[in-house]
């Protein structure tokens, strides 16, 4: 068992019969009265994000999850499929469990976590940045810089991106993956 005083970004934890990632937290102490932590929680499950607040000192159930590197193959009627890259056992997940799954390309590699007790996979990460190529967008207009203005682009994942003005068809650019923003442009 541990307490609040455990409780770290990434930590896995049993709260209210579901499994949690704590996504943020914020330890506070005020002037009148008892410390306590306040955290975000995203659902394994489920993937909402919760706030909840922790009392100091109170005592949390951290589970265990093992994070293993995984190569995207190919997605059919029962999900999309993955290899484990070392040991070559391959493994089907719903589309729910995969955090930007539209951001998938054939080839990528990815982590899946899995529960350590049950070995059932629990959620699907891809990197923080991924390099895509700019399948379709409107030409940009000479001289329309002056403003930071974006327009969409659809990458050859069929995703939707919003780019700058000077982005053009056949580029690759380089997506955040966190919130399918354009980071930059990749130079070849």
């Amino acid at each position: 068992m541990a307490t609040t005083a455990d409780i770290k970004n990434g930590l896995c934890i049993e709260f209210n019969k579901d499994l949690f990632v704590i996504v943020d937290f914020q330890h506070v102490k005020p002037g009148k009265g008892g410390a306590f932590v306040r955290t975000k929680l995203k659902s394994l499950t489920t993937g909402k994000v919760i706030s909840n607040t922790f009392n100091s000192g109170v005592k949390i159930d951290v589970t265990r999850v093992e994070r293993r590197p995984y190569q995207y193959l190919y997605k059919d009627d029962n999900g999309y499929n993955f290899m484990h890259i070392e040991t070559f056992e391959q493994v089907s997940i719903v589309e729910e469990l995969i955090d930007s799954y539209d951001l998938l390309k054939e080839g990528q590699n990815v982590e899946i976590m899995f529960h350590d007790a049950t070995e059932r996979p629990l959620s699907c990460e891809l990197p923080q940045f991924i390099e895509l190529e700019v399948i379709y967008t409107e030409p940009g207009l000479k001289g329309d810089t002056a403003t930071n203005t974006l327009k969409h682009a659809t990458v050859e994942t069929g995703a939707n991106v919003d780019v700058p003005l000077f982005i053009n068809i056949g580029e690759r650019i380089r997506i955040d993956t966190r919130n399918h923003s354009y980071y930059e442009r990749v130079k070849s």
